[in-house]
């Protein structure tokens, strides 16, 4: 069973060139995209729109885009870390946000790592290549239901 990877994008070209740039660095794993943050927890819980997907197949990783539309970045991150199904997945906040306030508050929600979108493309594959091996290939994750 492949690993799964939650794009949380809003943005098209956003979310085009994070798909290229892991497929250009060899990172093979499916990508579901998600919208809005309403979305992406609907994705997570099987509720919504993804009412049939089996909520216990978490992905491997979230990417999490800060500003979304209906719920925002942070407000998704809360929300996962405050429930016990999801509170410690991986989650990566990937965004082009530049403020400090976003990377304190971040982190203080529960986030694994802050990474800013970078606007050259050889750059951004060069992130996303980073990403996909620490997380994806290097990264030990707690079994489901393993107590922490």
């Amino acid at each position: 069973m492949s690993k799964v990877i939650l794009l949380v994008e809003d943005n098209a070209s956003d979310e085009k060139l994070t798909v290229l740039a892991f497929k250009k660095s060899g990172i093979a794993n499916d990508v579901a995209v998600v919208r809005d943050g309403a979305e992406a927890l609907d994705y997570l819980f099987g509720t919504g729109k993804h009412a049939g997907r089996d909520p216990r197949a978490l992905p491997t990783l979230v990417l999490l885009d800060l500003g979304l539309p209906r719920i925002d970045g942070h407000e998704v991150l809360r929300r996962i870390r405050a429930d016990e199904r999801t509170k410690v997945l991986p989650v990566v906040i990937l965004t082009s946000s530049r403020q400090d306030e976003d990377v304190a508050r971040g982190y203080a929600l529960g986030a694994n790592a802050y990474v800013r979108k970078p606007v050259d493309f050889v750059e951004f594959a060069q992130a996303a290549k980073t990403l996909g091996l620490f997380w994806l290939l290097l990264n030990e994750q707690p079994r489901v239901g393993s107590s922490t």
